[in-house]
């Protein structure tokens, strides 16, 4: 049983392989970029990423992208792994067609930036397959501005609609309302961010359809993001700047280990844990305002 599991979907699953590997490379360039670029503060040398492969004792792995302590950003990461094997029992009810087989195979691409400056908003991006006794995708994009701007809101908004538009007429305005609602933090009743897209389950019945809409989630964050992050990335910056930023970051952390699907995703796994992780900031405040 475990050939003909491993077997199915053989071409499907080395397409997203390749392409993850790729977007990877793709983003990990444009932000090495970005690094160069940036002349705010010269002291600091420009970063590149560091690459860390790791297995899963379970089956397959991936590898951690980290770049640290930047001129632009303070905290990068960009990862990708493809893992397979068998939910837990009490995980099982949770994903669809899990409770038919236990067997799962899923590979994707997740990044999460935390920039020095506090006017360059954080930013999420993942995308992903997985196949149990289904297949489907998931994924999605959203912005974190710890100062928003409505031209910024209004501009990544627009390239995810577009982006949505072509794949769906109706999908935009369902994807945006899901990322609202799921990225909430309800105890604090208030948003994470400023939005932007998120959807899962996503399987039309033509894979080659599904597929590029997933590709192109992904260059829209190259499209748009970069454009952001020059906006900002030579604007000084002050001590209260920095405060603002370290609570919007405590938020940020509040949400990932409260809410988040894909980090509980990885714990029930058996997922590297620094890859899982890798969405916390390197430093955050709580500080109760008097």
């Amino acid at each position: 049983m475990e050939t003909n599991f491993r077997a199915s979907f053989e071409e499907e699953r080395k397409k997203v392989e390749v392409w993850f590997t790729l977007l990877r490379d793709k983003i990990c360039e444009e932000l090495e970029e970005l690094e160069r670029l940036c002349l705010i503060s010269p002291e600091i040398s420009p970063q590149r990423f560091q690459r860390k492969e790791w297995k899963r004792d379970g089956g397959g792995g991936g590898i951690i992208s980290l770049m640290k302590k930047g001129r632009v950003f303070e905290k990068a990461g960009v990862n990708i792994s493809t893992v397979y094997g068998e939910f837990s029992e009490a995980f099982r009810k949770e994903i669809p067609g899990a409770d038919k087989d236990p067997k799962f195979w899923a590979s994707g691409i997740s990044l999460v930036i935390h920039p020095r400056n506090p006017h360059v908003p954080i930013v999420h991006m993942n995308t992903r397959m997985i196949i149990t006794t289904q297949l489907w995708f998931g994924g999605g994009v959203d912005l974190t501005p710890v100062f928003p701007s409505q031209k910024d809101t209004v501009d990544f908004h627009r390239v995810l609609q577009e982006t949505c538009d072509h794949y769906d007429l109706e999908s935009y305005l369902k994807f945006k309302k899901w990322c609202d609602d799921y990225f909430f933090i309800t105890h604090r009743n208030e948003p994470r961010g400023v939005g932007g897209i998120f959807y899962d389950y996503i399987n039309s019945g033509n894979f080659e359809k599904d597929f590029e809409f997933t590709k192109n989630v992904g260059e829209a964050f190259l499209k748009i993001y970069p454009q952001i992050v020059k906006r900002y990335f030579n604007t000084p910056w002050s001590e209260e700047d920095v405060q603002h930023q370290l609570k919007k970051r405590g938020r940020y952390v509040e949400f990932n280990l409260v809410y988040d699907r894909g980090t509980k995703f990885g714990l029930q796994t058996g997922g590297n844990i620094d890859a899982i992780l890798m969405s916390l900031p390197p430093m955050a405040s709580w500080e109760i305002e008097a």
